[in-house]
């Protein structure tokens, strides 16, 4: 394992920078007639937003547990609220949502 010296850790958090991430939850109504057709669009929407810049990880869970997705926005906590506020998926009731202020490191990514 790579030895991580106290200079780089220093050097490494004065650069992280703010994100917000979003954790999705479905609710009942995700097994409704036509929710599927708001899922769609909901996932258009965040491939949009992806796209601007504005979503920057789309993360959806499929295991079961309920939860339905993350996703890491690099925007503050009040616009996302507001791009959540205005998901079809949230509207229809299908979603419901938290916020969670978090930061990453210079060259964070998934692997490809």
């Amino acid at each position: 394992m790579t030895v991580v010296t106290d200079d780089y850790m220093r050097d490494i958090l004065s650069k992280s920078k703010a994100y917000t991430v979003v954790l999705l939850k479905a609710t009942p109504k995700l097994s409704a007639p036509g929710s599927d057709a708001v899922v769609w669009e909901h996932g258009r929407r965040n491939l949009s937003l992806r796209a601007d810049g504005l979503l920057a990880i789309i993360l959806p869970i499929t295991d079961g547990s309920g939860w339905s997705g993350v996703a890491v926005f690099d925007a503050d906590s009040e616009t996302v609220a507001g791009i959540m506020n205005d998901d079809p998926g949230v509207q229809a009731g299908i979603f419901s949502y938290e916020i969670h202020g978090t930061r990453s490191f210079p060259g964070d990514a998934l692997p490809q």
